[in-house]
């Protein structure tokens, strides 16, 4: 299967009014996990490394991404490779020539005026590399205290966002909040249809494990396209490698315990991406 591309993904999800998935990819395990995941219902997905991944492997993009890329060229479904939650304009600008396809620009710690010209400046970048650009308007819960909870974008301020910067989608704040363990969150379906209604471009769901999955299926209804899934997978993995550690305290060889951690991350991709895949009425 060719390596698929955010862009194309995006709009058939945003044309079949469905959702498309995007899980965090912080190991090989997560890939190779996500693509088994997608395979296992058919379903397209979209593989994203964060800075905060990127930070992990040391500052250096280029392996995790050389990773993320092959696993999805190997696959049988199409899956795309996306560069998450930029706020380093170096580490945005090596994305291109990696089999990256977009990039989720985030300027949200700045003030608004700040923030249309740090995102117009990337958008433009990005389009002259041939990447879809996301960014972030409004403040989304958690992430280390960098973003206020509660916080709820404005649609006519997102609209005006939207025509100042030419992204090509935008993150919304709409009840959920990042690195939630318990999915409590509750969303403002009735914003998400203002915000729907109102923008031109896709909308994307941050902080989506937080979300029950009858609240997930309800925000696509209204009008969500991209969202976006990591803190799940990270619950499931490591209750995987600490349930086999328990069961054999001697064990020692990584493979033992990577093997049920892939497994359960694979069966939580596997059910969220037939979850999102169902039609908008």
């Amino acid at each position: 299967m060719t390596l698929a591309r955010t862009m194309d993904l995006v709009e058939r999800a945003r044309s079949g009014r469905h959702g498309v998935a995007a899980f965090n990819v912080i190991t090989l395990e997560h890939a190779e996990a996500i693509a088994l995941g997608a395979e296992t219902t058919g379903q397209p997905a979209i593989l994203q490394i964060s800075e905060n991944a990127v930070r992990f492997h040391g500052g250096r993009l280029r392996p995790i991404a050389s990773a993320a890329v092959a696993v999805a060229e190997a696959s049988t479904v199409p899956l795309a490779v996306h560069l998450d939650h930029v706020e380093d304009d170096s580490l945005l600008r090596q994305a291109a020539g990696t089999g990256i396809s977009s990039a989720m620009y985030d300027a949200s710690k700045l003030d608004y005026e700040a923030n249309v010209a740090a995102t117009r400046r990337a958008a433009e970048w990005a389009r002259a590399q041939g990447l879809w650009l996301e960014a972030e308007l409004g403040e989304i819960g958690g992430k280390d205290g960098a973003h206020a909870p509660g916080v709820r974008t404005d649609p006519d301020e997102a609209l005006g966002f939207v025509d100042a910067t030419s992204v090509d989608g935008i993150a919304v704040a709409v009840g959920s909040s990042h690195a939630m363990v318990e999915r409590t969150a509750e969303l403002d379906l009735a914003l998400i249809g203002d915000l729907a209604g109102n923008l031109p471009v896709p909308l994307v769901l941050h902080g989506s494990s937080g979300v029950a999955d009858e609240h997930l299926a309800a925000a696509v209804s209204a009008g969500i396209v991209k969202v976006n899934i990591g803190t799940i997978l990270n619950v499931a993995f490591t209750k995987a490698v600490r349930d086999e550690l328990a069961a054999d305290p001697a064990l020692v060889d990584p493979r033992k315990y990577l093997r049920p951690a892939r497994d359960a991350i694979a069966a939580e991709v596997a059910r969220l991406t037939a979850l999102l895949s169902g039609s908008r009425p």
